[in-house]
């Protein structure tokens, strides 16, 4: 009898802790912050969210230029297509010694943890620490972008900061357009746009639009 009692007693107490409540997971990581800025182009409008606590420096480089209007009636110049569909485009001063701020301290993809997927806004450069303020957008990832310790010379790719979250669209129409065949020199002749494309204002989205705008990248 008193087995009896010893086996039921541990199925009760078996069965009760199984009916408790599982833990509750633990709150998902609060999203690094961000700042999202308009580029109302002669095509339409593109929005950049930008990754100010991920990629600090650079996006306070862009936001100089932005707040400054230094990026007003500057163009989309450049554009790169790799395959149908991928590549990238390029914009800014050109080195306007008038508009152009001195260079930055290059933020590489190993230290932001971000990547070139599709829509990623990233800067230009020369040597390591030489950008200032010409950009790319990509059109699909280009993961040769990032910075990759493990290759020979300048393995240290280039300095995402940000993605388009709205206005890919302008951005794939940008790539496609007619470039000259003739213009430029070395791996960038026959990019440059026939018709550059204006960036006719730059401005900060104000920050009661952002809070009621939704990340995901609309494209």
């Amino acid at each position: 009898m008193m087995l009896r009692f010893a086996l039921l007693a541990a199925l009760v107490s078996t069965a009760a802790f199984a009916q408790e409540p599982a833990a509750a997971p633990p709150p998902p990581a609060p999203k690094p912050a961000t700042v999202r800025v308009d580029l109302e182009t002669s095509e339409g409008r593109v929005v950049l969210e930008l990754e100010k606590e991920r990629a600090p420096i650079t996006t306070a480089n862009f936001l100089r230029y932005v707040d400054q209007k230094r990026l007003n009636g500057v163009t989309f110049y450049r554009a790169t297509k790799v395959a149908p569909g991928y590549g990238f485009i390029q914009g800014g001063l050109r080195n306007d010694p008038k508009r152009v701020l001195p260079p930055i301290r290059h933020e590489p993809t190993t230290q932001t943890g971000l990547t070139h997927s599709d829509g990623t806004i990233t800067m230009a450069r020369a040597a390591p620490g030489t950008a200032n303020a010409d950009f790319v957008i990509t059109v699909g990832a280009i993961p040769s972008m990032d910075a990759d310790p493990k290759q020979p010379g300048d393995n240290l790719g280039f300095a995402a900061f940000g993605h388009v979250v709205e206005g890919m669209d302008i951005v794939r129409h940008i790539l496609d357009e007619p470039t000259s065949p003739t213009e430029g020199t070395g791996v960038m002749k026959g990019q440059f746009l026939v018709a550059p494309v204006k960036i006719v204002s730059a401005h900060r989205e104000a920050a009661a639009a952002q809070s009621t705008q939704s990340s995901p990248i609309s494209r």
